[in-house]
Protein backbone atom coordinates (compact mmCIF):
# COMPACT_ATOMS: atom_id res chain seq x y z
CA UNK A 1 0.00 0.00 0.00
CA UNK A 2 2.89 2.56 0.90
CA UNK A 3 4.46 1.52 -2.30
CA UNK A 4 1.35 2.46 -4.22
CA UNK A 5 1.37 6.13 -3.00
CA UNK A 6 4.48 6.73 -3.49
CA UNK A 7 4.59 5.49 -6.97
CA UNK A 8 1.47 7.59 -7.07
CA UNK A 9 3.31 10.55 -6.05
CA UNK A 10 6.16 9.76 -8.32
CA UNK A 11 4.29 8.72 -11.22
CA UNK A 12 2.13 11.97 -11.26
CA UNK A 13 5.19 14.47 -12.15
CA UNK A 14 6.07 15.04 -15.94
CA UNK A 15 9.48 14.13 -15.22
CA UNK A 16 9.19 10.22 -14.14
CA UNK A 17 7.29 9.54 -16.95
CA UNK A 18 11.08 9.76 -18.80
CA UNK A 19 12.61 7.74 -16.39
CA UNK A 20 12.76 3.85 -16.51
CA UNK A 21 11.61 1.26 -13.85
CA UNK A 22 15.43 0.91 -12.40
CA UNK A 23 16.04 4.06 -11.98
CA UNK A 24 13.17 5.27 -10.78
CA UNK A 25 13.02 2.32 -8.19
CA UNK A 26 16.89 3.19 -7.42
CA UNK A 27 15.95 6.76 -6.59
CA UNK A 28 13.68 5.30 -4.12
CA UNK A 29 15.72 3.04 -2.56
CA UNK A 30 18.26 5.85 -2.42
CA UNK A 31 15.80 7.71 -0.66
CA UNK A 32 14.80 4.60 1.47
CA UNK A 33 18.88 4.38 2.30
CA UNK A 34 18.83 8.36 3.40
CA UNK A 35 15.74 8.02 5.78
CA UNK A 36 18.11 4.63 7.17
CA UNK A 37 20.69 6.94 7.58
CA UNK A 38 18.74 9.64 9.29
CA UNK A 39 17.28 7.17 11.72
CA UNK A 40 21.15 5.63 12.31
CA UNK A 41 22.09 9.50 13.10
CA UNK A 42 18.98 9.41 15.45
CA UNK A 43 17.52 12.30 13.66
CA UNK A 44 13.85 12.89 15.33
CA UNK A 45 10.88 11.42 13.01
CA UNK A 46 9.74 14.60 12.62
CA UNK A 47 12.88 16.06 10.99
CA UNK A 48 13.87 13.66 8.93
CA UNK A 49 12.45 15.64 5.17
CA UNK A 50 14.67 18.70 6.83
CA UNK A 51 17.89 16.14 7.28
CA UNK A 52 17.68 14.76 4.42
CA UNK A 53 17.34 17.81 2.12
CA UNK A 54 20.65 19.36 4.30
CA UNK A 55 22.61 16.18 2.86
CA UNK A 56 21.99 17.71 -0.81
CA UNK A 57 20.69 14.54 -2.24
CA UNK A 58 21.14 13.79 -5.98
CA UNK A 59 18.02 11.89 -6.85
CA UNK A 60 15.33 14.29 -8.78
CA UNK A 61 13.49 16.73 -6.53
CA UNK A 62 10.26 15.09 -6.88
CA UNK A 63 11.25 12.24 -4.87
CA UNK A 64 11.33 14.20 -1.80
CA UNK A 65 7.59 14.18 -1.53
CA UNK A 66 7.92 10.37 -1.06
CA UNK A 67 10.67 11.20 2.16
CA UNK A 68 7.54 12.41 4.51
CA UNK A 69 5.41 8.77 3.18
CA UNK A 70 8.16 6.02 3.52
CA UNK A 71 9.77 7.85 6.64
CA UNK A 72 7.09 6.00 9.17
CA UNK A 73 8.14 2.39 7.09
CA UNK A 74 11.45 3.08 8.40
CA UNK A 75 10.47 4.12 11.80
CA UNK A 76 8.87 1.78 12.99
CA UNK A 77 11.29 -1.33 11.85
CA UNK A 78 13.43 -2.64 14.96
CA UNK A 79 16.55 -0.66 15.20
CA UNK A 80 18.61 -4.46 15.13
CA UNK A 81 16.83 -4.37 12.02
CA UNK A 82 18.52 -0.69 10.30
CA UNK A 83 21.49 -1.44 11.78
CA UNK A 84 22.14 -4.62 9.93
CA UNK A 85 19.92 -4.58 7.25
CA UNK A 86 20.09 -2.71 4.23
CA UNK A 87 16.10 -0.90 3.58
CA UNK A 88 17.36 0.69 0.30
CA UNK A 89 18.30 -2.95 -1.19
CA UNK A 90 15.40 -4.80 0.63
CA UNK A 91 13.00 -1.82 -1.36
CA UNK A 92 14.68 -1.52 -4.65
CA UNK A 93 14.62 -5.36 -5.03
CA UNK A 94 10.59 -5.41 -4.18
CA UNK A 95 10.22 -2.21 -6.09
CA UNK A 96 11.89 -4.28 -9.21
CA UNK A 97 9.20 -6.92 -8.78
CA UNK A 98 6.39 -4.81 -9.48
Amino acid sequence: MLRIAVAAILLATPLAAQETKEQSCQHQADVVAAIQQARLDRVKERDVPQAVADTGPTWPANYNAAIPLITPWVYEQKMRDVRKKDLGATWMELCLQQ
